[in-house]
């Protein structure tokens, strides 16, 4: 079958390491495994640090990169594939698909049976592809995590990649205050088309929030904090712009606030995400959909830093 592939890694240039080619039909490694045969899948930035070698050994290669789809179970059904699988070895007790098993950018994929969740009636492939990882991420950090429900305010870091988009549309669904912040001025106006204000990194903000969004990291971790209302969340599930910043521990103290990390979600909560964009209307923010056959296309666009939300791959265009 056709796949897209990490074949070695290129810490400088990432998109010098994909490969495009054959590689061999999904195997099952239990019976309560499946084949999925692919409709949609969408890319994330795990992608390309596969690609330079994070997560990866050489061991591992050739790896089948891709996390999210949506496809076709061998009854008929069109799923959403959840991308997390129990991993004996891996210090986690689990790993997401393309890690230490082949991921989504391929015709066919094979997960547990456990792993497929329903597709919502009315809701498109292309879409509902996007949400297994970054939206369910942002998902499980607005709710799980940074119990929005008992908050009026909401701040995203770094609107414009695939997480803090997610977040920023949902707060929005969900009736919420949400500033969101962007280096970009495009950017920052396709922000406020979605209901958030948008403003410039480091910006004082009209009130402070209760819950903070962060995927950016030590650029942006201070304005966090100073932006934080007493008992705020933070929220972290990312440092694509450092991962050590500094902390004024007096200012968590005193203002009793709580930094919380997280990463993707369970069954439960992507039935649950699934479920409030069909029944809101809420649909993701797609930068563009790519037909499988120019796959290197989508990698390219997702490296260049421009788009804004998610990068979709159609495998029946």
């Amino acid at each position: 079958m056709r796949a897209a592939f990490a074949s070695r890694f290129d810490d400088a240039d990432p998109l010098a390491a994909l490969t495009v080619g054959e590689r061999p039909e999904p195997t099952h490694p239990a019976d309560d495994w499946v084949t999925v045969q692919l409709r949609a899948t969408s890319l994330n930035h795990h992608d390309l640090w596969s690609l330079r070698g994070v997560g990866l050994t050489e061991a591992q290669l050739p790896m089948i990169l891709g996390c999210d789809a949506v496809g076709v179970d061998p009854e008929g059904n069109q799923v959403v594939v959840y991308p997390v699988v129990v991993t004996r070895g891996d210090p986690r007790g689990v790993s997401i698909l393309s890690e230490h098993f082949p991921g989504t950018l391929a015709e066919r994929v094979a997960v547990p049976r456990s792993n497929l969740v329903p597709l919502p009636d009315g809701m498109a492939a292309t879409d509902a592809a996007c949400l297994p990882t970054a939206w369910l991420t942002a998902w499980r950090m607005l709710t799980t995590k940074g119990r929005v429900e008992d908050a009026d305010s909401v701040l995203v870091q770094g609107a414009g990649g695939g997480v803090a988009t997610a977040a920023v549309a949902l707060a929005v669904a969900m009736g919420k205050r949400v500033y969101a912040t962007s280096r970009d001025a495009i950017k920052r106006e396709r922000i406020t088309a979605l209901g958030a204000t948008a403003v410039e990194p480091g910006a004082r903000l009209p009130e402070r929030v209760d819950v903070v969004i962060e995927t950016v990291g030590a650029a942006t971790f201070e304005h966090s904090m100073k932006s934080a209302a007493p008992m705020a969340r933070i929220v972290v599930s990312g440092a694509t712009a450092g991962h050590e910043p500094s902390v004024n521990l007096r200012r968590i103290f005193a203002m009793q606030l709580e930094i919380l990390g997280t990463s993707m979600g369970t069954p439960g909560e992507l039935y649950e995400l699934l479920a409030f964009c069909a029944d809101s209307d809420v649909r993701p923010v797609v930068d563009s959909v790519v037909p499988f056959s120019r796959v290197e296309d989508a990698f390219a666009r997702l490296h260049s830093g421009d788009a804004f939300g998610k990068v979709v791959v159609d495998h029946t265009a």
